[in-house]
């Protein structure tokens, strides 16, 4: 599997299949109805609230492996769209080293993206010192050869919809296939306290919800570089955008939770997402919506409903966060992907299946654009990203 045989060099592809002008009416979402991959089909939402988009989601398909990636950034957009750029290389390229994919590979690729991220600080920060605290939680689905691996940084999710014979009939049930890490779980508290017995504030209640050291909900990421090495927290040029605190050893990581599931035939379908979605809709919501939808545009029925569960906790009508300009929809809902892969083909697409005549050996590449205002107005442009 090489990036380059399908794209021509995978950094000329950052660039979303999507519509443009809209999904839905809202000049801030931006959709792509349906597209396959090696074991079914796959469809993509996104919609912005931050003036900058933070979230950033990709799918990777070939016929050996399908990779989904969920980006949700906190403090900034540059942390997302630097992993957007580099995590997907790195597993390839760690996976054609190890001869396949492993839970070792994933690991090796989560480092590697880290430890790029941190140069980029460090070379960075004399003259953007905000970039120290900059960075995103990561959610990464990988498929192949019958088997999903879901590695995940924080609190975006990923849900399976799974088929249950009771008798004579059959449910759909929701399995949760990843861990949120965030100290609003008691499971996740408990774990960051134990890591600093000596450090009675490291977890504390601010601003109605638990934080690390007063700042933040999510306990693993890419970035955050200011709550992860000490020489950054004590520095004179951080005191311009935070707040001092004593930091004597990391706070936080980017260490991944790894499932790995062989997948089973009354394996559906599964529901990547930032947390947007899942501040509105719960597990069991998201599969039914996706259950009783048909599959073109699912994605955007998922957001639509997040949005509108955001409208009625708000009193207010759908329509009328339609017309809520960037930045300020922030007080509304927060951005939310969303990425719904269909599993018909668990082991892999049959030996007769015919391939899509737009792909180049079933090799294909989608992007979420960068920020869903440019890319709807009229002067956006192509959207390609540019190294930080």
């Amino acid at each position: 599997m090489v990036f380059g045989s399908g794209c021509n060099a995978i950094d000329r592809c950052f660039r979303g299949g999507g519509r443009r002008g809209g999904g839905d009416g809202d000049e801030l979402m931006w959709d792509m109805d349906l597209k396959p991959h090696a074991s079914g089909d796959y469809s993509i939402a996104v919609v912005q609230a931050n003036a900058a988009l933070e979230d950033q989601g990709q799918v990777f398909t070939s016929p050996s492996a399908t990779y989904v990636g969920v980006y949700d950034g906190h403090g900034g957009p540059e942390a997302s769209r630097f992993i957007t750029s580099r995590l997907f290389p790195f597993l390839d390229r760690f996976t054609t080293e190890q001869g396949g994919l492993s839970a070792e590979v994933i690991r090796k690729a989560f480092d590697a993206t880290e430890e790029e991220f941190l140069d980029f600080v460090k070379e960075s920060w004399s003259e953007r010192p905000e970039i120290a605290s900059v960075g995103s939680c990561c959610l990464v689905g990988a498929i192949s050869k019958g088997v999903l691996y879901v590695a995940n940084l924080g609190d975006s999710r990923a849900v399976l919809g799974r088929r249950v014979s009771q008798g004579k009939n059959s449910t759909v049930v929701a399995e949760r296939l990843s861990t949120d890490h965030n100290v609003a779980v008691e499971e996740v508290r408990k774990e960051v306290e134990a890591l600093h017995p000596d450090d009675s504030h490291v977890v504390v209640f601010t601003r109605g919800v638990w934080r690390i050291k007063g700042i933040i909900q999510v306990s693993r990421s890419i970035g955050d570089v200011y709550l992860k090495k000490p020489e950054y927290n004590k520095s004179p040029l951080l005191r311009q955008i935070a707040p001092f605190f004593p930091l004597k050893k990391a706070v936080m990581t980017a260490e991944p939770s790894i499932l790995i599931r062989k997948l089973r035939p009354q394996d559906l379908f599964v529901i990547f997402a930032s947390d947007g979605l899942w501040e509105q809709l719960s597990d069991e919501d998201a599969v039914s919506i996706v259950l009783r939808s048909p599959r073109a545009g699912v994605a955007k029925r998922l957001v639509r409903a997040a949005l509108q569960e955001a409208a009625r906790k708000r009193e207010i009508k759908y329509d009328d966060i339609k017309r809520i300009e960037r930045g300020f929809r922030r007080h509304i809902h927060d951005d939310i992907t969303v990425i719904v892969m269909y599993l018909d083909h668990p082991q892999g697409p049959p030996s007769n299946a015919i391939r899509p005549s737009n792909n180049k050996g079933f090799v294909d590449y989608t992007s979420a654009p960068m920020d869903i205002f440019s890319f709807n107005s009229e002067d956006g442009g192509e959207m390609s990203f540019v190294s930080p």
